[in-house]
């Protein structure tokens, strides 16, 4: 039997195919708004509130065809200056990025902002590391880049290649958010937040005050499997609080974007409760950790894409953090 909720779920994931499917053609033709001397052709962004621009990224597995493009990524212009909310998986994508704000406005690029650690959002920062540019994120990120970027550029060799890779460069913030910070682009204010671990140990929020988007960052994902890299008790205890962020909309870290807010949090955190309570559930009767990963949450294998790729680390990660409380 199908209950109301799940009904309202499936309405949620159709209501955001449908506003990707709309936004096609904005795509396109911010896609061909380059001007004939650029190197880098840009990415397709679209402007979906004024002045908040992204590119959506594919719901994939970093590949050397799509580049690491895989995350949603985005910029806001100011009367004064541009913020970049996340540069990419890669250099290459990071400088279609920067063709794709030069394409929009010469104003100065003031702030790159990292949501998080991960290759995905910050590969790209090397595009950006011009005079005048301040990198931002999370007080635990310098720490967490001195510790993962060696292990991340090895790593990624075998999926974009020696080129791509010797590009990439680790580039520490200089402004650290120990909590909350305000950011002036000119009639503009973004409230960068930081969170506790969750989805990873350096999460960050931006909020464009002006408008009331919300780039969310890794701690939302929509039709992608949400991937856990922190504590999922963490990222559980902050979802009553993160949803009574002030948002009209929402760009996850993954998936389609915009999505209504705080709605689109409904799969997330069905998914983690379920995963949660299958590995309590598994470690209680004394199942060993490569058993009890076998069929945990497999409940929610059919809301979510790439569910076998990262669900089983998912599972994993749980167990260890839950077998100890």
């Amino acid at each position: 039997m199908r209950m109301d909720g799940d009904v309202a779920i499936d309405g949620l994931k159709m209501a955001g195919r449908l506003k990707c499917m709309a936004a096609v053609s904005a795509l396109l033709l911010l896609a061909a708004a380059a001007s004939p001397g650029s190197s880098s052709p840009p990415l397709p962004v679209r402007e979906i509130a004024p002045g908040d621009f992204i590119h959506q990224g594919l719901v994939a597995t970093t590949t050397p065809e799509n580049e690491g493009a895989i995350a949603n990524i985005g910029f806001v212009v100011g009367s004064e200056a541009v913020a970049v909310v996340d540069s990419g998986g890669s250099v290459s994508e990071g400088r279609r990025l920067l063709a794709s704000i030069r394409a929009i406005t010469d104003k100065p690029i003031r702030y790159v902002i990292n949501t998080h650690v991960h290759p995905d959002h910050i590969f790209g920062n090397a595009a950006f590391a011009a005079d005048g540019t301040v990198f931002v994120g999370h007080a635990a990120l310098p720490v967490a880049l001195a510790a993962r970027m060696s292990f991340y550029r090895q790593a990624y060799r075998r999926f974009l290649g020696d080129e791509a890779i010797d590009e990439v460069k680790t580039i520490a913030p200089t402004l650290l958010v120990e909590k909350e910070l305000m950011l002036d682009l000119g009639a503009r204010r973004l409230i960068l937040r930081a969170w506790p671990a969750a989805h990873s140990d350096t999460d960050l929020t931006v909020l464009d005050e002006q408008t009331g988007t919300l780039f969310a960052g890794d701690l939302l994902f929509v039709d992608h499997v949400p991937v856990l890299d922190g504590r999922i008790k963490g990222w559980l205890g902050l979802m009553d609080e993160f949803a009574a962020i002030p948002a009209k909309r929402v760009v996850p870290g993954h998936g389609p974007a915009p999505v209504d807010w705080p709605a689109a949090l409904l799969l997330e955190r069905r998914y983690l409760e379920r995963l949660a309570s299958d590995m309590r559930d598994k470690i209680a009767k004394g199942i060993p950790i490569a058993e009890a990963i076998k069929d945990a949450a497999q409940s929610e294998a059919g809301h979510w894409q790439l569910f076998d790729d990262y669900n089983p680390r998912n599972a994993t990660g749980a167990f260890h953090e839950l077998e100890w409380e």
